[in-house]
């Protein structure tokens, strides 16, 4: 992949084309003697209305327009190139005899003016201004290309990491449910060093099953094809339902989640894709827990605020809080923090990152803020649907 470059000393402008426009022949000629030396394709109109009919068929680089013509006007002359030619019309250079600052504002206030050049001309800054306008074109364009082939680089980065997750997942999936079967007996009695064994290759296909889902995740959001399936749904409800889940995994280190509900829950309906929110819920807990010693209680919490039209949820930890060096990590993919997981869980550093793109999707905000003394609480705010 070509590099952009970066130094305007560097860019060579010979061949980019400029049309001259200007009613006095000995301006053009000047101009030209000055400009055809540094290499660069020429063409001149003695009017607007000619230099309308030549900007087709020459597509310059660069214009530089007289302002005051007989007949149409160099600005009313540029005004209709971008009727006709709209983003795509080349900057202009306006030559005026005017100098007052009121006039050069004037100029210049027209849109595509990038610059003005005063008569009688100063040939070395007439030469170094084109120079420079024709450069910076020149390196714009560049670096627009080299995004462009960073955007298809990453795109096709994207599909492949989609894919390989995609086609790693089954099998993964397959290792971890006959894993499954082992530890349930289902295929016969197993010793307590086959289980041990057994519990191993569960838990490790277990966390590579999430790392798949969360790269995949990934891959969907920044390839756009990440949709929203909204529906009615109460909040309440729903958080109640992963806390009772999550509540599962948490006694393995005995830890309890709990759950708070609003007052007057069952009348706050609230439009998410259900799958989704469940998806920052259960990754909100999970991170709770993981972060918490063994014994520790981990809060739920849903608020409502029917005036704003606004509810939320926020889930509270007793873990080591968030170092303040490192909060612009937070939410970022693979950001993963120096606080580590108290019971040696894996983590791929995208679960948070996930859950900030699923919230801002449906309208709302995710943020974190460390407690008094230890601990830290997450805070999701969702618009809300009576």
């Amino acid at each position: 992949m070509n590099q952009p470059v970066h130094s305007l000393s560097a860019i060579d402008v010979k061949g980019r084309k400029v049309l001259i426009v200007d009613d006095d022949r000995m301006s053009i000629t000047i101009l030209s003697a000055a400009l055809r030396n540094d290499g660069y394709v020429l063409a001149d109109a003695g009017s607007g209305e000619q230099a309308l009919q030549i900007y087709s068929e020459f597509q310059p680089d660069l214009l530089l327009l007289d302002v005051v013509m007989p007949g149409i006007s160099g600005i009313e002359t540029y005004k209709r190139l971008k009727q006709d030619s709209g983003a795509e019309c080349a900057p202009v250079f306006f030559i005026t005899a005017r100098n007052s600052s009121d006039d050069v504002i004037e100029i210049l206030g027209t849109e595509g003016g990038v610059d003005y050049l005063p008569k009688p001309f100063n040939i070395a800054e007439v030469r170094a201004r084109v120079r420079a306008q024709l450069q910076n074109q020149m390196l714009v364009a560049q670096q627009n290309q080299f995004v462009e082939q960073l955007s298809a680089t990453n795109e096709e980065k994207n599909q492949l990491l989609a894919m390989a997750a995609h086609d790693m997942r089954d099998p993964l999936d397959s290792i971890h449910r006959l894993a499954q079967y082992l530890q349930d007996g289902m295929v016969g009695p197993i010793s307590e060093d086959q289980r041990d064994l057994i519990s191993t290759i569960h838990d490790a296909s277990q966390s590579m099953l999430g790392m798949m889902n969360d790269l995949l995740d990934v891959a969907a959001i920044e390839s756009g094809e990440f949709k929203l399936k909204v529906e009615s749904c109460r909040l309440a409800e729903l958080l109640e339902r992963c806390v009772c889940l999550a509540n599962v995994y948490a006694t393995r280190k005995k830890t309890k989640i709990e759950f708070i509900p609003p007052s007057a829950s069952g009348e706050i309906m609230i439009e998410i894709d259900s799958a989704k929110m469940r998806q920052v819920v259960d990754n909100l807990l999970s991170n709770a827990v993981k972060y918490s010693p063994p014994g520790s209680l981990v809060t739920a919490q849903m608020h409502t605020d029917p005036e704003r039209g606004a509810c939320s949820f926020s889930v509270r930890d007793q873990g080591p809080g968030i170092p303040e060096n490192e909060r612009d990590k937070l939410f970022t993919d693979f950001g993963r923090l120096s606080v580590k997981p108290t019971g040696g869980e894996k983590s791929t550093g995208l679960g948070l990152a996930i859950c900030r793109k699923i919230v801002e999707a449906h309208g709302g905000v995710i943020s974190a803020e460390n407690l008094p003394g230890a601990g830290c609480e997450f805070h999701v705010v969702l618009p809300a649907h009576k």
